[in-house]
């Protein structure tokens, strides 16, 4: 594969669009509500109606307005007329309908989605600029989307320092949670030796193991455009040196797994994975690790035991994995919207993405907003963007009464209350409210939610992901979940809520993971903006 033959392929791709697309959302939310069945059925309508030289009819990434599944979309290409439509609730039964509609023959009206709305107008996609447009199991449909153009300029026309120069120029910083400057650890591992009789050895790792409550954010990047993540994961392995990658993914995500294979194989057959990557001296191969469901294998030093056979467990830090990681050997490890992002800031350039967010916080950021808010969905924002954008003009507000708090960062994040709406989404400004970015998982709560409530259910998924290894998070998260059971209750007294708070600060400051460290961190945010709910409770038992 040489960059003349990719534009060869990208070419015949457009050539081959029909004016009229019909894309039918395939991602795991709209499959639930069974989008197959209504893609063929649009599939049928179309050649009944004889128009197969006119409309094609795709399979495509999330569309983004989950809460309306399945979702249909429906764009005109002629450059006199170009339009775009997008239908909710699709059901089986409503395909000849879409297709009459073409036709220009008077049909039922079909519910449509608002495209000026602010949850469409207010995104900014750079992870998600092919989601919901190209076909994910068509290496094809990513190569006309400028797929893979990224990798060819940085293998003919760039070095490894350059290429983690322009990343660090950029300001991207790590997707995962904890926001590390993504050029500082490609940097830290480029350096490292990695040295065995045969020269150096260093791995790529992507950490897909997503598993915060109500996040799925990676899932939908990958389901939707696999090859994006590949070619973000052999552009890192050139910079640092690596010619071997893993993709750990839950086995929880059976169809972003199958997808991910199918992009891995047609990479190497096309020759972009493998031997002499357009036709350079570069190598790269990339296998698949499936992790059997545990929480904690999202820390990195307990995915990389899962990887090589081991139990799945935390170990202490130093070494890191930039110096002694996978095997031994210097590992790169970075969640799947950082490597996502890699792809455009090649293509456009690191001023580009440093232009756009905040002086600290570069680029944007994708998010699932869900929980007691109108639009449900997968959104991609500057960073910036403030909560109250997301809730109440995106999201379009809660359904009935009023959003109470937002909880950001997973398990591991805080709630933050309805008063601090006008905080912007950066790492910064989200870390002094108590709570964090986390991966991009963000759940409004209304009037009617308990924050007590809401700290117990996170503190249960904490003692039930804790792989037990030590004692502070192993025992304290038990002993914190029996507390706020007891609160919950209406059974504690004012000395449980201090044991609450004492025993909080324990388990953050001596658990041996992340997990431990941030497992009280509900328990912070929802004292510090909700006591009055704790104390209610306590009230309540003092009366009895």
């Amino acid at each position: 594969m040489d960059l003349t033959e990719l534009w060869e392929i990208a070419e015949q791709e457009r050539q081959s669009a029909k004016p009229t697309q019909i894309k039918c959302c395939v991602a795991a939310g709209c499959v639930s509500a069974n989008s197959q069945l209504v893609k063929q059925r649009l599939d049928a309508a179309v050649k009944t109606s004889g128009l197969e030289n006119q409309v094609q009819v795709c399979g495509v990434g999330c569309l983004g307005l989950c809460s309306q599944a399945p979702l249909v979309r429906v764009d005109t290409l002629n450059p006199r007329e170009k339009h775009s439509i997008l239908y909710q609730q699709v059901t089986p039964d409503k395909t000849t309908a879409i297709i009459a509609a073409l036709a220009g023959k008077e049909t039922t009206q079909l519910p449509q989605a608002d495209l000026t709305h602010p949850f469409f107008t207010k995104q900014l996609p750079i992870v998600l600029e092919n989601t919901g447009k190209i076909d994910p199991e068509r290496i094809q449909a990513y190569i006309a989307h400028d797929g893979y153009r990224a990798l060819g300029h940085v293998l003919r026309e760039m070095t490894p320092t350059q290429v983690v120069d322009a990343i660090a120029r950029s300001g991207l910083r790590g997707r995962g949670g904890a926001g590390y400057p993504t050029g500082l650890k490609w940097a830290t591992v480029a350096k490292a030796r990695g040295d065995t009789p045969k020269g150096s050895r260093k791995y790529v790792i992507c950490n897909a193991d997503e598993g915060d409550p109500g996040a799925f954010m990676d899932r939908s990047v990958l389901e939707s455009d696999p090859h994006r993540v590949i070619e973000g994961m052999i552009i890192a392995a050139y910079a640092v040196g690596a010619n071997h990658g893993y993709i750990y993914i839950r086995a929880e995500y059976p169809l972003a797994t199958q997808r991910l294979q199918i992009a891995i194989d047609q990479a190497q057959q096309l020759g972009l994975l493998g031997s002499r990557i357009f036709d350079s001296p570069f190598d790269f191969r990339i296998d698949i690790r499936v992790g059997a469901g545990a929480y904690v294998c999202g820390e990195e030093t307990a995915l990389m035991a899962s990887i090589e056979g081991k139990r799945g467990v935390p170990h202490p830090r130093p070494p890191y994995p930039a110096e002694k990681g996978l095997w031994g050997f210097p590992t790169l490890i970075n969640n799947v919207e950082t490597f996502a992002n890699v792809p455009w800031i090649i293509r456009h350039g690191a001023d580009a993405f440093a232009s756009i967010g905040t002086e600290k916080s570069k680029g944007t950021k994708v998010f699932s907003l869900t929980g007691n808010v109108r639009n449900l969905g997968l959104i991609e924002v500057p960073m910036g963007t403030t909560l109250r954008q997301i809730v109440e003009e995106m999201g379009g507000g809660v359904a009935q009464g009023t959003a109470k708090a937002i909880q950001t960062g997973g398990a591991s994040g805080g709630c933050i209350p309805a008063s601090a709406f006008d905080t912007p989404v950066d790492y910064e400004s989200l870390n002094q409210l108590g709570s964090m970015m986390g991966s991009g998982g963000m759940i409004v709560m209304d009037e009617t939610i308990n924050m007590v409530e809401i700290a117990k259910f996170f503190m249960e998924f904490c003692m039930d992901e804790s792989c037990g290894k030590c004692i502070p998070c192993r025992v304290g998260t038990v002993q914190l979940y029996q507390l706020l059971t007891k609160i919950r209750a209406g059974e504690a007294s004012m000395a449980d809520l201090e044991l609450l708070e004492e025993l909080s600060d324990m388990v953050k400051h001596t658990s041996l993971c992340g997990l431990g460290q941030s497992a009280p961190n509900p328990v912070f945010s929802t004292l510090r903006y909700f006591r009055d709910e704790y104390l209610a409770l306590i009230d309540q038992g003092n009366k009895k």
